[in-house]
């Protein structure tokens, strides 16, 4: 306590508080000027401890202006720290103004802090990004102490992370003398987080502060009562075990994984809501101010539950939250991690958290993640090289600040980790490009954005250059939007453009929470009206779906490969390995197992790979290519996270030239050149270079251009490219993406690494396997989703008939193709079906509307 001055000393001893070692690390840290990186458990105060040290610095040296700059991953992140920090602020009399900045604040409170800023700003990368461009930036941070990134795990190694980097590279030249701290509690790699934070990219100037470890979290699986079903992902069958947990606890918070899950979940807890719970919904895609109402709502203890997405994962401190349901596999041990410290949020106390397996291989990967947490392992990858694409949008961002020198641009630039590798090269085409478009594109005036005087300065064309680059700023490329208003109402919330294009009047779908009917359109959004009969769907989001990790994958393939780990696992589960040993074999915990066998008039090939959806789908492509070429007639194929099933036409005879490494060699080059991916991955990259327009001025100050007119023009450019300018720097990221994020080649590499060391097991069997019936019933949906309406009942019966997976699986594999039905609403239960092969071919006859595209 001798470290703290009086005011603060007396402050935790009047809270019953001590402080903890780790804060007062930090506090010895910034006394020294020294920048540091905080790894600490949740619930330890890593947030108080980023800030303590300038709180007391500004105690003891009051003065106007920014002192503290906070960068969030999250809007709702920053405005709860706000919130937080105020209660010591006020408790203690500090002179210590604090306020928010992001995308959600009004423009006449931005004004304000440009004029008087506050002593602490929290903010987000992209509105950081903002207030760099402004030409009183230099004024606005010059005197800025410090800048701490919290959660800075989830923001290093993305686009997001690179932006920002070159944001603190910016900030590194207006106020040299700013110290940098990182909050995180899930670090697998402390090293390249030291390098992100540091002023030089080196490792010896950012200090390592690791907290004590707090209570081990009480972590339980949560099956369904009866049946566990064989696929599926959305967790529905366990809904009235959920509801339970949540009736029996104060607050619980239960996560999903995508938005279209989170509806799904919601709908159904509320439709057993007898007991009147308030329980509450927030992801993304619903406005802001539906969003604040169910933080407030949290923060004030007036919700007994919210079901949520990634949208609450990190750091929101309800410390009154009892437990945290995570609805589906994790993915991941260091999200799972994040996710279960919102329970309790205090370092000391255990955290309850439940796990809730939609399927039998979610369970062997739920079991997965607990072991590794009982251990102490954490996943992540490194940080990956900064993306070029950012650079562009970043010398843009600097020049309309003011002119700069590209000398010196370059030596700030490679003072940020992500770019310290930085060819010169490479900073003086993306410099090219910025400036008139580069080679193929210069004659086009549209494309000149910079120009250079007599002594070699480089300046912004014009104030309509700087107008544009402010609206499109940022590096997050969602798929076009569109407004959900009710008819006479107010609006609800955004979905994808390709959703709403599927709608016709008097469609439902389930959106907010709410059972709503499409009426139509107007010039700017989706008009609906509460209510409305029939199946209603759920809309569906490009990208949602949250890879499964390198480690994770891995521990999963070791428990398969030891029966003696099977002990730790449900019964059910038990039986359906055993049988799997019997009929066939075990995937290896290194090498790889494939499985052929006939069905019906298609042989299906499966192949046991464990590296994540994005991998498979990738590696499928692949395969079926090859299939093509060895005469197999492949006709298509489907990835899960855990198999990669191929259907064809003929028996698939050499399995083994199907996962050799040159794969990757010619069959990739081909696949990439013809496939639309590129032309895809190009928009994105195009649009945040700045070559695309999101948005564009208009009347009220903005229109947003519609997603075929995006598509429309980068199609046009991109072609120009490759014809014109083949080693066009847009192009050549548009490559090295795609081979490193869209494709994931690295795991695939692995997939075909592992293969060739540890041998390929080919099995040719008469019928279908235990572990491929859940691939198939996948694949089944794939058939009736594209319309194609084939009697899914018989075939389910038949698979299970195949595999002799027990007599009551019949009714387990016809619940796992039926879970993507809705529950309907209370008026349209009398005349639900009670037969369940009547109320399968109900389902059949509208299978399209209903599954749409479940994956997405």
């Amino acid at each position: 306590m001798r470290t703290l001055p009086e005011l603060f000393a007396a402050w935790f001893a009047g809270r019953g508080w001590a402080p903890r070692a780790h804060q007062l690390a930090l506090l010895a840290a910034a006394r020294q000027g020294s920048s540091a990186l905080l790894v600490a458990p949740t619930g330890g105060g890593k947030t108080l401890a980023g800030f303590l040290p300038s709180l007391i610095d500004l105690h003891e040296t009051p003065r106007e202006g920014l002192h503290t700059l906070y960068i969030s991953p999250l809007k709702a992140l920053a405005v709860d720290i706000a919130r937080n920090l105020t209660q010591p602020v006020e408790e203690m009399g500090l002179p210590i103004r604090i306020e928010t900045r992001t995308g959600d604040t009004p423009q006449n409170r931005r004004a304000r802090q440009r004029e008087n800023p506050p002593n602490f700003l929290l903010t987000t990368p992209e509105s950081l990004a903002l207030l760099l461009t402004l030409p009183d930036a230099g004024s606005f941070f010059g005197g800025l102490a410090a800048v701490v990134v919290d959660e800075i795990h989830a923001i290093a190694g993305s686009k997001r992370g690179d932006q920002l980097a070159l944001g603190l590279a910016r900030l590194g030249t207006i106020a040299p003398g700013a110290r940098r701290v990182g909050l995180s509690a899930t670090v697998a790699h402390p090293d390249p987080l030291r390098r992100y934070l540091s002023p030089t990219g080196g490792v010896d100037d950012v200090a390592l502060v690791v907290g004590e470890g707090g209570a081990e979290p009480r972590l339980d699986i949560l099956l369904p009562e009866g049946r566990l079903p064989w696929g599926g992902h959305m967790g529905l069958a366990s809904m009235p075990e959920v509801y339970r947990r949540i009736r029996e606890a104060g607050v619980t918070i239960v996560f999903v994984n995508t938005r279209a899950q989170a509806e799904l979940c919601f709908q159904a807890l509320w439709k057993m809501n007898d007991d009147n719970l308030p329980i509450g919904l927030h992801h993304g895609s619903l406005t802001v101010e539906q969003r604040r109402k169910v933080e407030a709502a949290m923060a004030a203890g007036r919700l007994r539950a919210v079901v949520a997405t990634a949208s609450l994962d990190l750091g929101i401190d309800w410390g009154a939250v009892d437990q945290v349901v995570q609805v589906g596999a994790p993915k991941g041990v260091a999200r799972l991690l994040q996710r279960i410290g919102r329970a309790n949020h205090r370092m000391d106390e255990a955290s309850q958290a439940v796990l809730v397996p939609a399927n039998r291989f979610e369970v062997i990967e739920c079991t997965a993640a607990r072991q590794a947490i009982a251990a102490h392992e954490l996943d992540g990858d490194p940080p990956r090289p900064g993306g070029l694409d950012v650079l562009a949008q970043h010398i843009l961002a600097v020049a309309v600040a003011g002119p700069f020198l590209p000398d010196d641009l370059y030596a700030e630039v490679t003072r940020a980790a992500p770019y310290a590798a930085l060819a010169r090269r490479d900073f003086d085409d993306a410099l090219r490009f910025v400036e008139d478009g580069g080679y193929a594109l210069q004659s086009y005036d549209r494309f000149r954005k910079l120009f250079r005087d007599a002594q070699g300065a480089i300046h912004v064309k014009s104030t309509a250059v700087a107008r544009q680059l402010r609206m499109n700023l940022g590096t997050i490329v969602e798929t076009p939007l569109m407004k959900v208003r009710l008819r006479g109402g107010g609006v609800l919330g955004e979905v994808e453009e390709w959703f709403v294009s599927t709608l016709t009047p008097g469609d439902c779908f389930i959106f907010a929470g709410q059972l709503l009917r499409f009426e139509g359109l107007d010039t700017t959004a989706c008009l609906v009206t509460r209510g409305g009969e029939g199946e209603p769907r759920v809309p569906a989001y490009a990208g949602s779906r949250m890879p499964l990790t390198t480690y994770l994958a891995a521990r999963v393939r070791a428990i398969l490969a030891d029966p003696k780990a099977w002990k730790a696992l449900p019964a059910p589960v038990q039986e359906w390995l055993r049988l799997q040993q019997k009929q066939s074999e075990m995937p290896p915990r290194d090498g790889l197992l494939v499985e052929t066998f006939p069905r019906g008039e298609k042989w299906f090939l499966v192949a046991y790979c464990f590296e994540g959806r994005l991998a498979h789908q990738s590696l499928g492509m692949l395969v079926t290519k090859r299939m093509e070429k060895l005469g197999m007639a492949p006709l298509g194929y489907l990835a899960t996270d855990y198999v990669l099933a191929a259907w064809c036409a003929f028996e698939p005879q050499g399995v083994e030239r199907l996962f050799e490494e040159d794969i990757l060699g010619e069959e990739l080059e081909e696949w990439m050149a013809e496939s639309s991916m590129l032309r895809r991955t190009f928009r994105n990259i195009a649009t945040i270079a700045g070559l695309i327009e999101k948005n564009h001025p208009g009347p009220g100050g903005g229109n947003q251009k519609s997603g075929r007119q995006m598509t429309m023009n980068s199609d046009l450019i991109y072609d120009v490219l490759r014809k014109h300018e083949p080693d066009h720097i847009l192009l050549r990221a548009t490559r090295q993406e795609a081979a490193a994020g869209l494709t994931d080649v690295a795991r695939i590499g692995l997939i075909l690494a592992r293969a060739r060391a540890g041998g390929i097991r080919h099995r040719a069997l008469d019928r279908v396997s235990p572990l491929a019936v859940p691939a198939l019933i996948e694949e089944g949906r794939e058939w009736v989703a594209g319309g194609a309406e084939d009697a899914l009942l018989a075939e389910a019966e038949a698979l299970v008939a195949d595999a002799t997976l027990g007599t009551d699986a019949f009714n387990e594999v016809l619940a796992t193709v039926t879970e993507a039905i809705p529950p309907r609403g209370d008026r349209d239960r009398a005349r639900r079906p009670r037969d369940k092969k009547a109320r399968y071919n109900r389902f059949v006859r509208t299978a399209p509307k209903n599954l749409g595209s479940p994956d997405r």
